[in-house]
């Protein structure tokens, strides 16, 4: 059973999720844990509930999004999960965090890579890899078929989509993304987005003013 525990951190208020099966294996999604407050709440929080870390897992290498990698790698030794894509914005995040003030500590490098169609696994958990790009060149969304939920990250948000005006966004792509991967899915998946409260496939297709049916 996947068990899927939201936190909101850093300047940006993004959703870093902690997703746990019945083996207490875990993974962290989009780890953007900030400040040493930040990054013992989430410590505390795996700690405290005896969960096994066993990889991060990226949605897209933002800033907002990685800013707890290097933290999180260190404390428990683990692999970064992501699209190649990716790897410039990864390696850019310290550049990025100097135009926004932010200071961001070096990342690893990836070790393992996703591509649209495979299949991410950890403990009893399986999650679909849905290539999602149009926020970011080569953003990811993860979908557990049997619970109806999934990780979208910048992509689908409560009312609204993700931002293309950051180097490598379009629009077009985006909403391409939207139609093709997401607004397929039925109606009543949950949607876990990268900022703001969850919503679900049905209501974003009836409402979202930027993407609609």
């Amino acid at each position: 059973m996947l068990k899927i525990n939201s936190f909101t951190f850093n300047p940006f208020q993004e959703n870093t999720y902690v997703l746990s099966d019945e083996t207490n294996q875990c993974v962290i999604v989009d780890p953007g844990c900030y400040t040493p407050e930040e990054k013992s709440e989430l410590a505390n929080f795996i700690e405290s509930n005896k969960l096994k870390p066993v990889k991060i897992l990226l949605t897209h290498a933002h800033i907002d999004h990685v800013l707890g990698i290097n933290f999180l790698a260190g404390k428990y030794n683990l692999p970064i999960v992501m699209n190649a894509i990716e790897i410039e914005l990864l390696k850019s995040a310290g550049v990025y965090g100097q135009m926004w003030g932010v200071q961001v500590e070096p990342s690893p490098d990836p070790t393992e890579f996703l591509e649209d169609g495979d299949v991410f696994k950890f403990g009893s958990i399986e999650l679909e890899v849905l290539f999602t790009p149009g926020h970011s060149p080569g953003s990811l969304s993860y979908f557990h078929r049997s619970s109806g939920q999934l990780l979208a990250g910048d992509v689908l948000f409560n009312g609204s989509i993700g931002r293309t005006d950051l180097p490598g966004g379009n629009f077009e792509i985006l909403e391409k993304s939207i139609r093709t991967k997401l607004y397929t899915l039925p109606d009543n998946v949950i949607v876990f987005s990268g900022h703001g409260p969850t919503t679900t496939i049905g209501r974003e297709k009836r409402g979202n003013p930027f993407v609609s049916e």
